[in-house]
């Protein structure tokens, strides 16, 4: 059900995202109504939350039936998480294909009635709050010049960014999101020497309801996106082996990686900003895992022109690892919800070059007879699809693979690509089942359709 307008983007983008949309291969398919269709589809649906709440279960360390009634029991406690008015039963369910994932609904959108004092926060805080998030102090932009501590507000995204922090309203382009009691004082939170921290705004009527997961079962339970999941087993990695992770942070595929593996073996995890290898660091202890090894480091770099070179952090020799994940830096327009972006296109465009740049090292650091797995959370071609044809053309070694579980859409056209590579391609593409009044169906039948926008390949090296 729509409640939010499309996704906000610059002209110059929405024309370039139609372009992708209504290539000349898709018309030729689909027609230029059915092209045309699609792509307003998508729009709007990027705008929205997927209806339900992804969890990875720990299961490396306990049964998925014990961590899903430990959850279950921790989620009753949570006063505002019940299915309806009259029942306290959480539901939570399993996934019909993926082992080590579970499914809670998300109630909404909710018949909120929308308040005047208004708090504003930014675009990417608001989509944190469609999710089940209080609104942190950080993402705060502009709030009543009176209000304190305790005062009822309602919140409000501000779409295009143009909101001036520190204003006290707002006229410009938003979308309310809920309602909830303000923890602060308004000079709490813009008038003061350090940077003010903790939750601004605490939510008690979300249009979208879903559970808090904060310190909830932090060893056994990991929100990730379910294509995300669908990721770590694609790699199908095996105990003993030394895996590549290139982009790791924030180290949810890291550790789901090491999981699968039952912790036995390596993962060299790779990120170029260190407070983010800390957090995958951080991610490990919490999940119990002590096979990941992180560095900060350019992966780019990440290979050394001397073969011999025997350290134990970056740069390694060529063809030292039986798996690589890249999990590439991308566009991210394929991440839901998200009201609004405001990237130029000459921003958006900068990923392809940067992904080559780094798939030429992946290849490089691959075994022969090994698999690298490539995905983006984008649903842009230039970042997914020609990305598979300019490999399969640059890296004769290469072949792609059958995929497992294979629960997405095959790949887009629009890159030259045979229908059988398109098979072996996975794209998750929420836009083909928004509005088709699927969402009535019982969840797990419905996951695999109503999830961020997503694409994985995976590639044999002969």
């Amino acid at each position: 059900m729509s409640v939010f307008p499309g996704i906000s983007l610059k002209p110059e983008v929405t024309e370039f995202l139609k372009s992708v949309f209504l290539n000349n291969e898709v018309l030729a398919a689909v027609g230029r109504e059915g092209a045309e269709s699609r792509f307003q589809k998508l729009l709007v649906c990027l705008s929205h939350p997927p209806s339900y709440t992804c969890v990875r279960a720990s299961t490396h360390l306990t049964p998925l039936e014990e961590i899903r009634h430990k959850l279950g029991e921790e989620l009753r406690k949570q006063k505002t998480f019940k299915s309806s008015a009259e029942d306290s039963t959480v539901q939570i369910f399993t996934h019909p294909k993926i082992p080590d994932v579970l499914l809670l609904p998300v109630d909404g959108p909710r018949p909120v009635k929308q308040l005047h004092p208004e708090v504003v926060v930014g675009a990417q805080c608001g989509s944190a709050v469609l999710r089940g998030a209080h609104v942190f102090v950080p993402g705060i932009i502009a709030s009543p010049k009176y209000m304190k501590a305790g005062d009822v507000v309602s919140v409000v995204s501000d779409l295009e960014g143009k909101c001036t922090r520190g204003a006290k309203s707002f006229l410009g382009k938003r979308a309310f999101v809920g309602n909830g009691v303000a923890e602060m004082d308004r000079s709490e939170i813009f008038c003061t020497d350090e940077p003010a921290k903790g939750i601004g705004v605490r939510m008690v009527e979300p249009l979208y309801l879903s559970p808090s997961f904060d310190g909830v079962l932090p060893s056994l339970a990991f929100l990730q996106n379910l294509p995300s999941v669908v990721v770590g087993h694609v790699l199908g990695p095996h105990p003993g082996e030394r895996i590549l992770d290139m982009c790791a942070a924030p180290g949810g595929k890291t550790c789901h990686i090491a999981a699968l593996m039952g912790d036995q073996g390596e993962v060299v995890a790779l990120d170029k900003i260190q407070n983010k290898i800390d957090r995958v660091l951080q991610n490990a202890q919490t999940l119990h895992l002590r096979s990941i090894k992180a560095f900060c480091f350019n992966s780019i770099k990440a290979v050394s022109s001397d073969p011999t070179q025997e350290n134990e952090g970056p740069p390694f020799p060529p063809e030292s690892f039986d798996r690589v994940l890249l999990d590439a830096p991308c566009s991210g327009l394929g991440q839901r919800p998200n009201m609004g972006c405001t990237w130029s296109l000459k921003e958006i465009r900068s990923y392809q070059p940067l992904q080559r740049k780094l798939f030429h090292t992946a290849v490089r650091l691959l075994k022969k007879g090994g698999i690298l797995v490539y995905s983006t959370c984008t649903v842009i071609l230039a970042e997914n699809e020609e990305q598979v044809a300019w490999a399969l053309d640059s890296f004769p070694c290469l072949t792609l693979q059958p995929q497992e579980p294979h629960i997405g859409a095959e790949g887009m056209l629009g890159a030259g690509l045979s229908p059988k590579q398109l098979r072996l391609l996975q794209r998750f593409s929420p836009e083909l089942s928004w509005d088709q009044g699927g969402m009535e169906a019982p969840l797990p039948s419905r996951a695999d359709r109503d999830t961020i926008g997503f694409f994985i390949a995976k590639f044999l090296k002969n």
